[in-house]
């Protein structure tokens, strides 16, 4: 077998195998005779159906069988040789016509780019800091409160924060469109559930109120038939009710499962699911800054193959509300910026891992694995779930190995410490 190897771009390669026909025809010809041997034709009793007409019948497709089965095992022995791993499946051309002493055939490609990686201690990485307070603990307990409210009939206009019941009817130019009817809608004014210029026109409304509005539906409103336009909406208030939450005492206390020790209790409880959580959000932001430190700090010319693969991932992952043909749909575009990031991300962090020398830690892999069966109900039945299979076991090794990988880049970076509050870090939408 010879290999030949072009450079046809950066990252581009064109192989060209040559291989002796003598291993075509060894192979076609035992193939033919076990063949002969079973065979059954009229005429002919299996196993007497003479050679040539066996050839003759057989041949030109045990041919292509074999050239196929031959092209695949010789292209994994020239990469081998040649010490190249393609980023994608290989293009494969066969000449029309072949050289009766040889097969040729040529494997298009692209190779991973070499990846020389700046050095962990330039990168400048802003880290989030915050904790829970004790109003942190009173805000959240008055969220509580929030969401065991009920409703009393109101006497006076509405304002942010009560509920309104009406009905509607919506039409556009004159005609009434999908989903712009509703009998008994029930909203609360300030909680964004219907689009503002809608929710505005609500606040001061009575119950007994009739009314005509113009809505202006905003330019990326989800459904396109009615984005940038305006709709007249007749409008009937059935009742404006206002909140009536519940008192912090030991009923309250007892509803969210508590039953000894009272509102102090509740206060530690809150208190420790709050920093659980503000933990697990400052990691991730944490995470999310060294990303794109490394991501800007480190131009990478990427595959196609690798970014197209990385985009056909993402769609698959596009809601589940949206049908395969729909997702099919969907233009490369609308990935292609985040598929180059993740794409580029993947190949400096194995980097990382082969230049640092990070091996999964088994004590910090076994951790990572118990307090995720903490979740569960049967916690040692999800550990020996895992335990037992590799897949499943191979995605918490990357979590972890992800994980220390972060760890060692801020041993090295240039960290800067941001003092958040525990609203501005769980809730980023609001503090923009």
């Amino acid at each position: 077998m010879q290999v030949s190897i072009e450079s046809t771009g950066n990252l581009e390669r064109k192989m060209t195998v040559r291989v002796p026909s003598e291993r075509i025809d060894a192979e076609v010809q035992k193939r033919l005779r076990d063949l002969s041997k079973r065979v059954k034709l009229d005429g002919f009793r299996p196993g007497k159906v003479p050679f040539k007409l066996v050839q003759q019948r057989y041949g030109n497709s045990v041919y292509q069988d074999v050239v196929g089965e031959v092209v695949q095992s010789t292209l994994h022995e020239a990469l081998a040789q040649e010490k190249l791993a393609p980023a994608g499946s290989p293009e494969i051309e066969l000449p029309a016509s072949q050289d009766s002493e040889e097969l040729t055939y040529t494997a298009t490609f692209e190779i991973y780019p070499e990846i020389e990686l700046s050095p962990l201690g330039e990168l400048d990485v802003s880290r989030p800091v915050a904790e829970v307070n004790d109003a942190d603990v009173d805000a959240m307990i008055e969220t509580l409160r929030k969401q065991r409210r009920e409703w009393k009939p109101g006497d006076g206009a509405a304002q942010e924060g009560d509920q309104i019941v009406m009905d509607f009817k919506g039409t556009l130019n004159g005609e009434p469109f999908e989903g712009g009817e509703a009998v008994g809608y029930e909203v609360v004014l300030g909680e964004g559930r219907l689009i503002n210029d809608f929710e505005t026109q609500l606040m001061g409304v009575s119950a007994g109120d009739e009314k005509k509005i113009e809505v202006s539906f905003p330019s990326d409103y989800h459904a396109q038939d009615l984005a940038g336009k305006t709709a007249e909406f007749e409008i009937k208030i059935k009742e404006v009710n206002v909140p009536v939450l519940p008192e912090i005492d030991e009923e309250f206390v007892r509803s969210l499962g508590i039953d000894k020790g009272g509102i102090e209790v509740l206060r530690e409880e809150v208190r420790k699911n709050m920093e659980r959580e503000l933990g697990n959000a400052l990691k991730e932001r944490v995470k999310s800054q060294v990303m794109d430190a490394l991501f800007e700090r480190n131009p990478i010319e990427l595959p196609k193959s690798l970014v197209q693969r990385e985009i056909q991932r993402m769609r698959s992952q596009v809601g589940e509300a949206m049908d395969s043909q729909a997702r099919a749909a969907l233009p490369d575009k609308l990935f292609e910026d985040q598929a180059r990031k993740r794409a580029a991300l993947g190949l400096i962090i194995a980097e990382l891992v082969r230049s640092e020398k990070i091996k999964v830690d088994p004590h910090r892999l076994e951790e990572t694995l118990r307090n995720l069966a903490e979740g569960y109900e049967n916690p040692e039945q999800v550990i020996k779930y895992y335990q037992q299979n590799q897949d499943a076991m191979a995605n918490i090794e990357a979590l972890v190995l992800e994980d220390q990988v972060i760890d060692r880049i801020l041993e090295k970076a240039k960290v800067k410490d941001e003092t958040m509050s525990f609203d501005q870090v769980m809730n980023p939408a609001k503090k923009a």
